[in-house]
């Protein structure tokens, strides 16, 4: 392998990792804030126990998140200094709000919260948690102000080669921003309410004595969950639809259509040759992507040789197709994805309204494989969004090839990916272990309540 392909090897294992812990943190801490404002408003103490049991779940990921996003920041230095110095002046300031106030709000306020139990009154220490929730989204609304410039560049002019930034408020109105931030947001809440989901599921299967605990965790993150995934498939739908306007490539490797179709089918399942630019094996359903793309059944979808064609026209010689097949089944994996969620968590309010959830083995089963679902969307999701850009890295204006550090060899890069394999192992397992001690352990006894099971089991001795 080439020193651009070990770097996007790198940048690829570094950010997908790092990419399992922020929707976690987007999706938890507002469900923790969300049970601490039930507690408030009913002062049953049961919803502040909630709160403080997810919060624990919640610091193991925050405190991985923090660790493994160091890592994508010396990135961008290490392996991709030409990307830094071409677009350093535009995605620079965006980067350096997220660190400076978005980052810094929540973690002041996290420490604020944790502190913060009966020192603080009730609705000042509720204040904190929706701070809290607010740094959180704006870290993950700044750091997407960078990505949107990267996929549909704004607000810039070219001065010597480089991009430098002219609007800041256009940067801030990207197109591109207000279609994907909502589609990342709301993954991000369906990924902590399926956590909820998940977690409170394996206490049910160990039949757990906190049954009033856990039931009230599970129909809070039922409804999060389910509005959430609805929620995330509209989003995603009409960042599709965007995508068709502004990166036709994309989304049409992400449909396999190699030639301009008038109505267009969607495929079910296709199998590309993608030396030959033609597809061997195709199950399709006729009109579907037409209206899919443009919401009517008639107007006609670029294919992807038409697309080469005109970009090869327009930006010269080079190869502008990305990884066909690889693009149409991250796609269907994170549709199939979308659909999953949504089936789980509404078939998971339907047997609570029926009561028949919380005994029911193979439901329960069912929604604890549920929590990893959206770990696999998200990771598909950002596979269609990032290596669907291809060779673009900031697209139309900087190619992949080009954007490396032409100093880092390729043996420094073998070895910088060895270390952080290594390291990133040890990272994992040491989340994995923490997670399952604490999800295991369960909820703290209240005051008064173990002394009571002690004297229990000391007279049924």
């Amino acid at each position: 392998m080439d020193a651009v392909t070990l770097s996007r090897l790198q940048f690829g294992m570094t950010i997908v990792y790092h990419y399992f812990f922020v929707p976690l943190t987007l999706g938890l801490i507002l469900m923790i804030a969300i049970m601490e404002t039930l507690y408030v408003r009913t002062n049953n103490a049961v919803y502040k126990r909630m709160a403080q049991f997810w919060s624990k779940l919640f610091l193991i990921n925050f405190a991985m998140g923090v660790v493994t996003g160091i890592v994508e920041e010396f990135q961008f230095g290490m392996n991709w200094s030409a990307f830094s110095r071409f677009t350093g002046d535009v995605i620079g300031a965006p980067l350096a709000i997220e660190t400076l106030a978005a980052f810094f709000l929540e973690s002041t306020f996290l420490g604020i919260w944790l502190f913060g139990w009966d020192r603080l009154s009730k609705k000042v220490h509720l204040a904190v948690i929706w701070v809290t929730v607010l740094g959180s989204y704006l870290s993950a609304f700044w750091i997407l102000v960078a990505n949107s410039f990267m996929q549909h560049p704004v607000g810039y002019k070219i001065v010597n080669g480089q991009a430098e930034m002219t609007n800041f408020w256009s940067l801030l109105g990207n197109p591109h921003l207000w279609y994907q931030f909502p589609h990342v947001a709301l993954a991000g809440v369906a990924t902590g309410a399926f956590f909820v989901i998940g977690v409170s599921a394996y206490h049910f299967l160990r039949k757990t004595t906190e049954q009033d605990f856990f039931q009230r965790s599970m129909k809070i993150a039922l409804i999060v969950a389910l509005i959430s995934s609805i929620g995330t498939a509209i989003a995603g739908d009409q960042y599709g639809k965007y995508d068709v306007q502004t990166q036709p490539m994309k989304m049409s490797a992400a449909e396999a259509l190699w030639n301009t179709a008038q109505p267009a089918p969607w495929s079910l399942f296709s199998i590309s040759d993608q030396q030959a630019h033609k597809t061997i094996v195709d199950i399709s359903v006729p009109y579907v992507l037409s209206f899919m793309s443009y919401n009517n059944f008639t107007s006609a979808v670029e294919g992807i040789n038409q697309l080469q064609a005109q970009y090869v026209q327009e930006y010269g010689p080079g190869n502008y197709i990305p990884d066909v097949n690889l693009m149409f089944y991250s796609f269907r994996a994170m549709i199939a994805v979308a659909g999953l969620l949504v089936l789980v968590s509404a078939a998971g309010l339907f047997l609570i309204r029926m009561k028949k959830l919380y005994n029911n083995r193979i439901a329960l089963i069912a929604m604890f494989f549920s929590l990893f679902l959206p770990y696999v969307g998200n990771t598909f999701g950002w596979v269609l969004g990032e290596m669907g850009r291809q060779p673009w890295v900031v697209y139309g204006l900087l190619q992949t090839a080009n954007a490396n550090s032409p100093s880092v060899s390729t043996g420094e890069i073998i070895l910088t990916l060895i270390i952080f394999a290594i390291l990133y192992i040890i990272l994992g397992v040491t989340d994995a272990y923490l997670l399952a001690r604490y999800v295991k352990k369960g909820v703290d006894p209240v005051e008064g309540q173990e002394q009571k099971q002690e004297e229990h089991l000391a007279v049924s001795y």
